[in-house]
């Protein structure tokens, strides 16, 4: 099995006890790896350490885990990073929420103008992330769990010799999600999905060996009582093709603004009011004999970076297993330029993560989709090297903005809320 080095850039967040979760349960296929967690909060990020190291001892994993606040020490000599940071954290989120919807706008961690700002915050520190690599792990391969990790991905390929291939369960749950919440078995869901992350929709959807549309039609048909899962099912058996639940900001957008606009709190508040009782139930684990987390009390679960552990388990291990990643497309989607960062399903091997060829995504959806990709390549170039102009004609050409006095109201407020996380160019 592979002996590596990994660095956990983002180390000492919420989700960082969960992601070292997913390294002891895989500890077999990485069998005296190092793992170093880097992040900027000293304090909690040795709370994340000490606790990994205890969950480690009581499973007998053989796995050396350790910690720093200095990200290039972190990241030296590294075969492996896997990066998942939030600047500005969940309060920056909040404020990706809040404005746009004041001005009757979705705001979205992912998408519309909160992504737009979430993507120049990330790409503002996947810059000197990329820039230390290139330094002292030039060889390695960054794993981005970053969002917008397509937009993330984009202005890193583009950019930097550094290999990146960005992560997401979304192609792997949406069918099965969409499948139990219309009262079918998930376990029967067979489906490839790709286009763009968070954007992606079926080529092949199959349950039980039959095709899934004409039962999902038919369930469709008998009544489904939610409103969002009726919409859901709806959009999947008129475009004959099941979509990423992202795709409600844009097919439902008036009904999806409408219900958020209702809401006493936003997302990341109700993730901000989680907060404390994530860090106590690590500290509770910590005085544990046998520290053992709860998905319930774990921020996304014990294993919601598992994906991320089972592509680097085929990259270093020669697994020659399928995944859907985010990487350049080079020709495998025809739909989109050779050079755009799709969501595919990739051959993953000690070679790196290949893209599998000859795809097309559903007709009906292909003209929006086209348009989400001309906007993430201005997003990720506006991002990593543009101008404040750049910046609001990207965001103009995002399809939850398109009128220029919006955008120009949405980047303003939201480049004052954010500027301690932008570069002065971006103010």
């Amino acid at each position: 099995m592979a002996q590596v080095k990994l660095a956990y850039i983002g180390g000492g967040s919420t989700r960082a006890p969960g992601t070292v979760a997913s390294f002891i349960r895989q500890a077999a296929n990485f069998a005296g790896s190092e793992i170093v967690l880097h992040d900027l909060d000293e304090d909690r990020l040795d709370l994340v350490c000490r606790l990994a190291r205890k969950m480690a001892g009581a499973q007998g994993a053989d796995l050396k885990i350790r910690a720093t606040t200095d990200r290039r020490a972190a990241l030296d000599g590294c075969d492996g990073v896997l990066s998942s940071y939030r600047p500005g954290g969940f309060e920056a989120r909040a404020q990706d929420e809040r404005i746009p919807l004041s001005h009757g706008a979705i705001g979205q961690e992912t998408q519309g103008a909160g992504g737009f700002f979430m993507a120049l915050r990330a790409i503002h520190v996947a810059r000197g992330l990329v820039e230390d690599m290139e330094a002292v792990c030039p060889g390695a391969t960054l794993f981005n769990y970053t969002n917008p990790v397509n937009i993330v991905a984009q202005a890193v390929a583009d950019h930097s010799p550094i290999n990146v291939v960005s992560l997401c369960e979304g192609p792997i749950v949406f069918p099965g999600e969409l499948a139990e919440l219309s009262g079918l078995d998930p376990k029967k869901v067979r489906a490839v999905m790709l286009g763009l992350n968070h954007a992606c929709w079926s080529v092949e959807a199959e349950y039980g060996g039959q095709p899934l549309l004409p039962i999902l039609a038919q369930k469709l048909e008998e009544g489904i009582a939610d409103d969002w899962t009726r919409r859901w099912a709806e959009l999947a058996v008129t475009m004959n093709s099941l979509p990423a639940s992202y795709m409600k900001y844009y097919h439902f957008e008036r009904e999806m603004l409408a219900e958020l606009r209702a809401r006493p709190t936003t997302r990341a508040q109700d993730i901000l009011a989680d907060v404390p009782r994530y860090w106590q139930h690590y500290r509770e684990q910590l005085d544990a004999p046998n520290p053992t987390l709860v998905p319930e009390l774990s921020r996304g679960g014990i294993f919601e970076l598992e994906v991320a552990v089972d592509v680097m388990d085929a990259v270093f291990n020669n697994r020659n297993e399928i995944w859907p990643t985010n990487v350049v497309n080079g020709g495998a989607i025809a739909d989109f330029p050779d050079s755009q960062v799709v969501e595919v399903p990739c051959l993953v091997n000690r070679q790196g993560v290949r893209p599998i060829s000859g795809y097309r995504v559903p007709k009906p959806v292909r003209g929006l989709l086209k348009a989400l990709g001309e906007y993430q390549q201005l997003a990720a170039d506006a991002a990593w090297n543009g101008t404040r102009r750049q910046a609001v004609q990207a965001l103009t050409g995002n399809p939850l903005v398109r009128t220029l006095p919006l955008a120009q109201t949405l980047y303003e407020q939201l480049a004052r809320a954010h500027f301690q996380h932008l570069p002065e160019r971006l103010w």
